[in-house]
């Protein structure tokens, strides 16, 4: 995902209500930064650690290298790409935020914090938290050592167990209007090109984060196509067979998280002049493109299937409107 500033369009009214809390007596411990992925919740957590743990003190290291601020996410896959890693090259990461990560983060708060009273642990998304992980932090949302406080950056806070929910204090993201993706998009990707800023803005959902992927990805032709699948159907499987030589035979992981995304704002702007029947059988695959997109971040899915999978879904919507009027 491209990284943000930390104080993005959207983030005054977070910012006045961290800042009011943080200024009182009676902090709460744990906070849910919840919102569109891409809308900069996790540059915001980490800029609103430094100052929990720095109040009052000078310059502060980055949030990655201060002795006082935990950051839980994704680990890299294998030794291999640590190795990526550490060289400052792109590398694959493991699916899931591991037991093995809150174990090692409840060991390091048995001690003091080491430069002031406080110390924040940052997970970033709490969404990918293992089963195991989620059972394993909940012991310390329910007796936080003193000074200790959380934020759990949460793209979609429904997939988190409402034991942890009910012990956090939410903090929302809104999303942004489409005017100002559109400027985001001429400001910071000013080489690309106007089908590209349609697609990225279609996709994003008011995430910029999403829209400057999406539009640095070039999936302009990928989101025409799927807006034709939807429009005129796919009885011969000639569109989908287009729309899997563009996604690629080997696609990265962004890429068909991105298509996903899509496909699912395909379907959505595919309601407006639809038909009653029409409009349910594209939400019907709305719901089930969501459903998929839920599953693709930790299932290993075929990229060529799931490309079909996704066309598939997009064509079930594809009835005429003159036909389903005469039914």
């Amino acid at each position: 995902m491209t990284e943000l500033p930390a104080r993005y369009v959207g983030h005054d009214e977070a910012w006045r209500e961290w800042r009011t809390a943080l200024s009182s007596e009676r902090m709460h411990h744990a906070w849910l930064l919840t919102g569109p992925e891409g809308i900069g919740k996790g540059g915001f957590a980490r800029k609103a650690a430094l100052e929990l743990v720095g109040k009052g003190e000078g310059r502060q290291p980055e949030p990655s290298a201060h002795p006082d601020i935990l950051v839980l996410d994704h680990l890299p896959s294998n030794d291999e790409e640590a190795r990526k890693k550490a060289d400052g090259k792109p590398f694959q990461v493991k699916r899931n935020i591991t037991v093995e990560q809150i174990r090692t983060m409840q060991q390091r708060l048995t001690t003091r914090a080491t430069l002031g009273a406080n110390r924040a642990v940052i997970i970033d998304p709490a969404d990918d938290l293992e089963k195991a992980g989620v059972n394993a932090l909940l012991k310390s949302l329910e007796e936080p050592p003193a000074g200790t406080h959380f934020l759990l950056v949460s793209h979609r806070p429904g997939r988190l167990l409402p034991t942890v929910r009910s012990r956090c204090r939410i903090l929302r993201f809104p999303a942004l209007p489409d005017e100002a993706i559109d400027g985001l998009l001429r400001e910071q990707a000013p080489d690309v090109s106007f089908d590209a800023r349609k697609a990225a803005i279609a996709a994003a959902q008011g995430s910029p984060g999403v829209a400057l992927a999406f539009a640095r990805q070039s999936l302009g032709k990928l989101h025409e196509l799927m807006e034709r699948i939807v429009r005129q159907g796919d009885r011969d499987f000639t569109l989908r067979g287009m729309l899997a030589d563009e996604m690629g035979a080997r696609p990265s992981r962004e890429k068909l998280l991105g298509a996903l995304d899509l496909a699912r704002a395909a379907l959505t702007g595919a309601l407006d002049g639809a038909g009653r029947r029409q409009q349910l059988l594209i939400i019907e695959a709305h719901g089930a493109m969501a459903r998929l997109s839920a599953e693709a971040p930790t299932y290993n899915f075929d990229p060529g299937l799931l490309v079909m999978e996704i066309g598939g879904l997009l064509a079930s919507a594809a009835v005429p409107t003159e036909a389903v009027e005469a039914r």
